[in-house]
């Protein structure tokens, strides 16, 4: 079985949201996110929108595949997850 390695890329937004985050938060979001790169695609965040989202307990990531790149363009918890998503929507 071939396994795809991704290469993983931040919108500017999720960069930000990113580097805001507490120390002890960013290296379990780091992990996760390291993670990222060996793992077949997560659940839809929502049928049709192309977006895939991955928990961390309140913590939220949101990507997108494109060919062998996963493009976060979220990070962040529960709230702002919301608040984020209700945006897309509208």
């Amino acid at each position: 079985m071939l396994m795809t390695k991704y290469q993983i890329s931040f919108s500017t937004l999720a960069e930000v949201q990113f580097l805001k985050l507490d120390k002890s938060i960013k290296e379990r979001i780091s992990k996760r996110i390291q993670h990222m790169t060996i793992e077949p695609t997560g659940r839809h965040l929502h049928h049709g929108l192309g977006f895939f989202v991955i928990g961390l307990g309140q913590y939220r990531i949101v990507y997108k595949v494109k060919n062998t790149i996963k493009v976060i363009f979220f990070v962040g918890n529960h709230k702002e997850y919301e608040k984020w998503f209700r945006s897309t929507n509208d």
